[in-house]
């Protein structure tokens, strides 16, 4: 007895399949999301932790960054360079404002931080008077 034979299934060309992974059908970045993963790199999030968020492998978040089609941005570190630099600044401003509202910490902070300054360190001996130093000479007989 003879196994019938499969009539070959036609495919669609690959530019019309849908391509699906682990997760289900591929879905392209929206732009709430690549708002969020500019928000969370301005906040110095690692890579693992936007594609927890995210819900996606770092392949896949690589993947999505160069459908965006952004100039000079193929993939995630191009992309971070581009953006963590404006959450630093935005740090930098806050601290600025605090210590410009006088909040003493930070005002302390950013001088040690800007102007090279440092607390001062005393040594002293009792009352405020100098250290006391005193050298002995110790002789050691070789035949004790």
């Amino acid at each position: 007895m003879m196994a019938a034979r499969k009539a070959p299934t036609t495919r669609k060309p690959a530019a019309e399949r849908k391509k699906t992974g682990p997760k289900g059908p591929m879905k392209p970045m929206t732009e709430k999301e690549l708002e969020q993963l500019i928000n969370m790199i301005r906040i110095q999030c690692t890579r693992d932790e936007i594609c927890d968020i995210l819900n996606m492998s770092d392949t896949t978040l690589n993947r999505r960054i160069k459908e965006q089609g952004i100039e000079g941005v193929d993939n995630f570190e191009a992309l971070y360079k581009k953006h963590q630099g404006e959450g630093k600044a935005s740090l930098r401003r806050a601290q600025w404002k605090a210590a410009q509202d006088g909040n003493p910490t930070m005002l302390v902070w950013l001088g040690k931080q800007m102007l090279g300054q440092k607390d001062k360190q005393e040594l002293s001996g009792p009352d405020g008077g100098a250290i006391p130093v005193e050298i002995k000479r110790t002789i050691v007989d070789p035949k004790a």
